[in-house]
C-alpha cells in the first residue's frame, strides 16, 4: 500500500457508488491506472465489499444500545452457542469477542425501549450461557464514520 491506494481507500470509504472516472479525477490517475489499483485492492482483501449504509431511525430502529454481556463459562462451546444465537438476532447489528471484563461487546438497533426489553428478556435472559448483561444507551452519536 503507497500513498495513492490511501488516497483511494479515503475516497471509497466515502462515497462507495462513485464511478471510477470520477474517482480517478479525485485522486489524479488515468482511469485505467485507477481500476488496476482498485481491483488490487480488491483482490487482496483489503476492499471487502461494497454495501449500503441505512438510516436506523429512517428505519424505525431509532434506539441503539450497546450491551456488555459476560458468559457463565469459558468454553468453546459456550462462546460457539452465544455467537450462533446472536447471528441468528437481526436486532444484534455487531457482535464483538472482548478482552476485559465481559466476554461480548454488542450493537443492538431496535424501535424503542420497550422493543430493546423485550429483546433483553426474552432473547438474552433466555440464553442459558449468558451471567451478566450491562446495558449502554445511545443517547447522541456525535461522531460515526460507519456512514
Amino acid at each position: 500500500m503507497d500513498a495513492i491506494d490511501e488516497k483511494i481507500l479515503r475516497e471509497l470509504v466515502g462515497d462507495g457508488r462513485m464511478t471510477n472516472a470520477e474517482l480517478a479525477q479525485r485522486i489524479a490517475l488515468s482511469p485505467s491506472a485507477c481500476l488496476r489499483r482498485v481491483q488490487e485492492l480488491e483482490r487482496l482483501g483489503v476492499i471487502k465489499g461494497y454495501r449500503a449504509v441505512l438510516d436506523p431511525a429512517r428505519l424505525g430502529l431509532g434506539f441503539v444500545a450497546y450491551v456488555a454481556i459476560g458468559l457463565s463459562g469459558h468454553t468453546l462451546a459456550e462462546q460457539q452457542g452465544f455467537e450462533c444465537a446472536m447471528g441468528d438476532c437481526p436486532v444484534v447489528r455487531e457482535c464483538h469477542n472482548v478482552t476485559g471484563a465481559f466476554e461480548y461487546l454488542l450493537r443492538v438497533e431496535v424501535a424503542d425501549l420497550a422493543a430493546y426489553k423485550r429483546f433483553h428478556a426474552d432473547v438474552l435472559g433466555g440464553l442459558p450461557q449468558v451471567s451478566m448483561i450491562t446495558s449502554y444507551i445511545v443517547m447522541d452519536s456525535p461522531k460515526d464514520e460507519r456512514g
